[in-house]
């Protein structure tokens, strides 16, 4: 019996969406379709890594709060159906949690707005990393942008858990207003500043919802146009070297004082400057009660013209009325000015800034979870998360802003203190001292200002300064001329000089990633050659035009002289007899 021979034919394979534009993005397991002039930015992977990061260790904190709470009323409930006579109940155990995936929708997951959008990396990034997630709203007003982002949904196959949106993004947070349309999280990264979008978004947030802000207008707010950054922000910063902190309070603030005209208030879990911008994570909870503490959270900022010390006061004070009973505070106003019209320092006068956010920035119990779970989510910045967040930990959370021992130094025109050296004193005299992660020089103590300059006193009698820099009226003639108060202890290393994340040599501030790297142009790729001709032409371009002038400045005086060699090669012409001769 003779048996057929059948060949194998290959099964038809479903067919791949088709890509308009042959350029296609990755970033983990998100590919977008880069078709149009739609905004991405590549270095701004950290950020969108940061992001789930932190909403993936929120929804696990919001999981065991709603199994706490469920626990409470259940005890509730059953003390009430008890008898009054019955004692001893049983211990109640909380209800098993339930387990979440990445990529799987439920009913009592977290539903995110992404108000601004663009391509929508940032929304099918959330949909595929974070674990329990009811429905993302990707929304952009820029009708292009829209069909990107379906194409890109679709190309990914997570269309279960997006939902597009083409609407203004302050439309659409207001028009989320009611109880049953609010969202769990609601991200902002603009272009620029986000003020005008917090009113609709802390009204839009549930209670102990999580709001995520962007803000790429660091030049604002780091003190180049105070007036501007009133308009913005509602304060006015002042030009200092821990102004990437100082940006980080500003916008806290105006979060704040966005919050309490609607009765609420903000908790920050973590606040990071980094790169071109700073990206704040905040929980806003409803209370009016709690409001009231906010005067007291925000203070004002006096700034020596001349050796650069800052004075913080608060706007308010708290204090309780009895230590059995703690919970019953007074609130009050300060007395002030906390300086005098001269600085005690050197005695000249001073510049006025804030009022800025002055309470701590940063969840220590919340950043520790973020740390351990980052670990496990293996993301592509893994390495600069990791050494972040860990001198996130190692911050002092109640001291506001730092010094830099090379501007300290500068004022009294000395040789910089090395900065181990300088933390030994510190650290030996009996301060806290510690890093800051917004600078690598940063010096944050608690010491007074008079003993950093009482140090730098010390540390001139090893390096003395001119004599003909001892000018009177000056900050380093007013300061140097004062007696030392004590020797401080500089050669011999402190052992909590040195941190942790600087002797495991973790990656603790980025340098620049990429050529052309920035904020970049608003709705441009910020890839390959798919940038804007306009950024090239202005690149350098001061630069430039000083070479081009230099250039032809020396082709003249060549061409002169080949002029002039010319002119000798021909023969002489005879002088003309005047009519007189």
């Amino acid at each position: 019996m003779e048996v057929e021979e059948v060949e194998n034919v290959p099964q038809e394979t479903p067919p791949v969406p088709t890509n308009p534009n042959a350029n296609i993005i990755t970033e983990r397991n998100a590919h977008i379709i880069s078709g149009g002039q739609v905004f991405y930015n590549p270095v701004q992977e950290f950020n969108r890594d940061l992001s789930i990061a932190v909403l993936n260790v929120y929804f696990q904190r919001l999981v065991k709060e709603r199994a706490a709470k469920a626990l409470k009323q259940q005890q509730q409930r059953q003390q009430k159906q008890q008898p009054a006579a019955e004692t001893g109940q049983p211990e109640q155990t909380p209800p098993p949690t339930s387990s979440y995936t990445a990529g799987t929708q439920y009913a009592d997951g977290l539903r995110i707005l992404e108000a601004l959008a663009a391509t929508g990396l940032r929304s099918i990034r959330y949909a595929q990393e974070i674990a329990g997630v009811r429905q993302i709203i990707a929304n952009d007003l820029s009708k292009q942008a829209v069909e990107s982002i379906k194409t890109n949904v679709q190309h990914n196959a997570v269309e279960h858990l997006i939902e597009t949106s083409h609407a203004d993004a302050m439309t659409l947070m207001y028009l989320s207003t009611a109880p049953q349309q609010r969202f769990d999280a609601v991200d902002l990264d603009p272009y620029g500043c986000p003020n005008r979008f917090l009113d609709g978004a802390l009204q839009c947030i549930v209670d102990g919802g999580l709001l995520l802000v962007t803000a790429t207008d660091m030049a604002v707010l780091a003190g180049n146009a105070p007036e501007a950054c009133y308009v913005k922000y509602g304060s006015v910063p002042l030009r200092m070297k821990c102004c990437h902190e100082l940006a980080l309070r500003i916008l806290l603030h105006c979060i704040e004082t966005h919050a309490n005209r609607h009765g609420k208030y903000i908790e920050p879990l973590l606040s990071i400057s980094a790169d071109f911008y700073v990206r704040i994570f905040v929980r806003i909870h409803a209370g009016q009660a709690q409001c009231k503490y906010s005067m007291s959270k925000q203070s004002w900022i006096y700034q020596c013209t001349g050796c650069e010390t800052f004075t913080l006061q608060p706007l308010g004070t708290v204090r309780t009325k009895s230590a059995d009973q703690p919970q019953l505070v007074k609130f009050g106003i300060p007395t002030g000015p906390a300086v005098n019209a001269q600085c005690e320092h050197c005695s000249h006068r001073h510049h006025l800034g804030g009022p800025i956010w002055s309470a701590p920035i940063h969840n220590l119990e919340f950043v520790r979870h973020l740390l351990e779970a980052t670990h496990q989510l293996q993301l592509g910045t893994q390495r600069r998360l990791v050494g972040v967040l860990s001198m996130v930990l190692e911050e002092l959370p109640d001291v506001p802003l730092y010094y830099t021992p090379d501007k300290l130094c500068c004022v009294l025109k000395l040789e910089i203190v090395p900065m181990l050296k300088m933390r030994s004193a510190l650290l030996h005299a009996g301060y806290r001292v510690s890093y800051s992660h917004a600078s690598k020089n940063s010096l944050k103590t608690d010491a007074p200002a008079a003993v950093l300059w009482d140090i730098l006193r010390c540390w001139s009698k090893r390096h003395p300064v001119r004599e003909n820099r001892l000018i009177p009226g000056t900050a380093l003639q007013a300061i140097l001329s004062q007696p030392c108060r004590q020797d401080y202890e500089f050669d011999q290393l402190h052992p909590a000089a040195n941190p942790s994340s600087r002797k495991q040599a973790l990656s603790r501030f980025q340098e620049n990633p990429a050529p052309h790297w920035g904020p970049g142009t608003r709705a441009t790729i910020m890839i390959g050659d798919n940038k804007l001709p306009k950024s090239y032409r202005n690149q350098n371009k001061k630069q430039r035009q000083k070479t081009a002038q230099q250039e032809q400045a020396q082709e003249e005086p060549e061409q002169e002289t080949e002029e002039q060699q010319q002119q000798q090669l021909l023969p002489a012409k005879q002088p003309k007899l005047s009519p007189l001769a």
